[in-house]
């Protein structure tokens, strides 16, 4: 402040400091603006009355650019990151964790100094499980918030929604939450598991354990159409044939499949006639579904197979979008048995693990943040690539020495590696990750038992036509 003031008083003589004043006329009020200019320009022959409102003038004005000095420094101190999550409606029930998570990494990060010494300063918008609005909300925070970076999106229709605002801005985008692949920008890093590191090893487990027969069932979105193609032609190639493939098939007037599984609306509660169908094709052993419906439909799902019957030794589920955090609002009891695979676990005993949980665990009692639930909480894979995400921007943003998106993208398309709770991430320079797998079984108090694990597994989002 004083070196602002001893600045401006080195300007010259008050004809000075009115052009001087004038020349920067975007920092001040109109209302001063319209003070200043009342100075005459010769003030040697300014009239005696004139001269008190001359001093008022120049003193509110001093004040004011005093002010947006103060008000740049502070702006200085921080950078603006967005969190684009639905905090409300059908995947409210996934993606809220997510922005808690991101509140508790960007408080840890802020803690320790922050990135490249500025504070990181949340700015949360509500995509509201709705895919047009996502859109909006990311022209906001980049248009009008300027955000650095963006945390952000669960379902793959939200992020193909908000992925040509990102490109149009040059903006950049972190997705956390497995995906169908078949898809590449320079403006999105993908820590979310492709289908290589969830859905096909989770295959691999199952076909190793004798299952000859899966049936497909998911929501009706990219996601789960997109990845049971990709799982139709990985079993095809382990020599399952198509009629020990359930769900069903759709084929376009050439022939060609466009769509492999059964699929119900977001939101869908009704999987009496689903679950009684599941039960027939089991009804022969050695079946297992694979599950990529999303949201709050998983309640229904699972509260109707626990009814007919249906046991994880008749037919284990593995679910693809189910992890701990959704077993909140399950009824457990109806999952024990069934499968899970990630890229985490919470039950991983390591000490990174045991660290991360702890400080979650702090923070969640510590925490001022609005809408935080503090008790009963969880980690999940969505939640710890979220927070790995974060690290391996600030890594990133740190390696290039400024928070420009174009520097920031070529560290990390250089290959930066994080320590995180689930082991070794690190960055590909196709914007994916390098990172662990896990197999696990869903135990009665919502924690997975690992029962096998994959390390180091690449990042490849184009599977489609590859498997002979």
């Amino acid at each position: 402040m004083r070196g602002f003031f001893a600045y401006f008083d080195g300007v010259g003589p008050a004809a000075a400091k009115r052009e001087w004043v004038l020349a920067n006329r975007a920092t001040f009020p109109r209302r001063i603006l319209m003070r200043v200019s009342c100075i005459n320009r010769n003030h040697t022959t300014m009239n005696n009355t004139m001269r008190p409102f001359k001093k008022l003038a120049a003193s509110l004005a001093l004040l004011a650019l005093a002010a947006n000095v103060v008000h740049a420094e502070e702006n200085d101190e921080t950078v603006k990151v967005g969190v684009l999550h639905s905090l409300s409606g059908t995947m409210a029930i996934s993606e809220t964790s997510l922005r808690d998570i991101l509140l508790f990494t960007f408080d840890e990060i802020n803690a320790s100094g922050g990135v490249l010494g500025k504070k990181i300063e949340p700015i949360v918008v509500d995509g509201a499980s709705d895919w047009p609005l996502f859109a909006e909300k990311a022209e906001q925070l980049l248009a009008q918030d300027k955000v650095a970076v963006t945390f952000g999106c669960w379902t793959s229709v939200s992020r193909k929604s908000v992925l040509p605002v990102y490109e149009k801005y040059n903006g950049l985008l972190f997705y956390p939450v497995q995906y169908e692949g078949e898809e590449l920008s320079k403006n999105i890093f993908y820590t979310a598991e492709t289908v290589g590191q969830q859905a096909i090893p989770a295959v691999d487990f199952l076909l190793k354990e004798g299952v000859e027969k899966f049936y497909l069932i998911g929501t009706d979105y990219v996601y789960p159409q997109t990845t049971n193609l990709v799982l139709l032609e990985y079993l095809l190639s382990k020599g399952i044939p198509l009629e020990n493939i359930g769900g069903g098939l759709r084929k376009d007037d050439k022939g060609q499949v466009i769509s492999a599984g059964k699929y119900t609306p977001f939101s869908h509660s009704d999987y009496q006639q689903i679950v009684s169908e599941i039960k027939d094709f089991a009804a022969g052993g050695d079946a297992a579904v694979l599950n990529t419906i999303n949201g709050d439909s998983n309640v229904s799902f699972f509260k109707e197979i626990a009814a007919s019957g249906l046991t994880a030794d008749d037919c284990p589920i593995v679910s693809y979008s189910l992890s701990e955090d959704e077993f909140r609002s399950l009824p457990t009891k109806d999952l024990v048995g069934h499968l899970g695979c990630w890229t985490y676990f919470m039950s991983l005993d390591t000490p990174a693990n045991k660290k991360f949980i702890k400080n979650w665990e702090k923070w969640l009692s510590k925490t001022k943040a609005s809408g935080v639930q503090k008790t009963g909480r969880v980690t999940c894979s969505p939640m710890v690539l979220s927070y790995d995400g974060v690290y391996l921007w600030k890594q990133a943003v740190e390696k290039a020495g400024t928070f420009d998106v174009d520097a920031v993208i070529k560290a990390l398309e250089s290959g930066i590696s994080f320590d995180g709770p689930g082991g070794t991430v690190t960055t590909q320079k196709n914007h994916h990750l390098t990172k662990n797998v896990f197999i696990g079984e869903i135990l009665e108090d919502g924690q997975f038992e690992i029962l096998e694990s994959f390390d180091n597994v690449y990042g490849e989002p184009f599977l489609k036509g590859t498997f002979k």
